[in-house]
């Protein structure tokens, strides 16, 4: 684990684990790098893989006041930079997705593949961007707890909520943990970020596009915008918006697949 100082004068958590191609993950709004607590192992035996804890959450500082994407994923340049880090996979899952995208938009030439998990190349519709407003306007009269309450159970597949009791208990813990000028930070830049379908259409690079079968933020559909000989889709037929919680065996093997082909393709 290693705090690396960021130009916006505020740090950043990382953790890295394992040799070999790397591989940045990105967690979703209110969690943090440990969301990917059961993946990591599985990965990094194969893989040096990176999880950072993005600006306004898990151990990274929280500056105040509205975030962009792209601040965000500029945050991830410059760690990138720190860690000495040439060219990479990044994966984003949900919020981590979107600034995977901006990344891709602005930084192509330093990946050599991206994907998004449970996430959508789409803005916010009206109706999403009310609801970031009321998270913030609940944030700010109740505070995180009562939030995360609400928010975590509508992640997991609705069907097997008794099953997955500890990773739902996990969830919470991480999001009680999340700053919440963070929290606030991080849903104003979902509610303002730009429609980045024609990036994933207009991209060479690889792309990794996971969805869960059972996801009630994020359908299939809204995800599964772009095809080609460059796009892998797969679908988890038992998750729901948290793959890497839920199911991380088969996450880990759809991630290393695209991994090794893309090994394959750079040699």
């Amino acid at each position: 684990m290693a705090k690396i100082q960021l130009t916006d004068r505020f740090h950043m958590e990382v953790k890295e684990q394992g040799a070999g191609v790397p591989i940045v993950l990105l967690h979703g709004y209110c969690g943090s790098s440990d969301y990917w607590h059961s993946v990591v192992p599985l990965l990094s035996e194969r893989y040096h893989v990176i999880t950072p804890d993005l600006r306004g959450h898990g151990k990274t500082q929280a500056p105040n006041g509205a975030y962009t994407i792209e601040q965000m994923a500029d945050d991830i340049l410059q760690m990138a930079d720190k860690l000495h880090l040439d060219r990479f996979i990044l994966l984003g899952h949900s919020l981590g997705g979107y600034i995977a995208l901006s990344f891709a938009q602005r930084f192509s030439e330093r990946l050599l593949g991206f994907g998004l998990i449970h996430s959508t190349g789409y803005a916010d519709s009206d109706e999403a961007r009310q609801g970031r407003l009321k998270a913030v306007e609940d944030i700010q009269a109740h505070g995180i707890v009562p939030f995360i309450d609400q928010l975590i159970p509508s992640l997991f597949n609705p069907n097997k909520l008794e099953q997955l009791e500890d990773e739902v208990r996990l969830a919470k813990a991480i999001g009680y943990h999340t700053p919440p000028q963070g929290a606030i930070g991080a849903a104003l830049a979902m509610r303002e970020r730009e429609d980045r379908t024609a990036v994933m259409a207009a991209t060479k690079l690889p792309l990794l596009l996971v969805a869960g079968r059972m996801d009630q933020k994020v359908r299939p559909d809204r995800l599964f915008t772009t095809e080609g000989s460059n796009v892998t889709q797969a679908v988890i037929e038992t998750a729901g918006h948290m793959g890497m919680m839920e199911t991380p065996e088969e996450v880990n093997e759809i991630v290393s697949s695209f991994v090794h082909e893309i090994t394959n393709m750079e040699t």
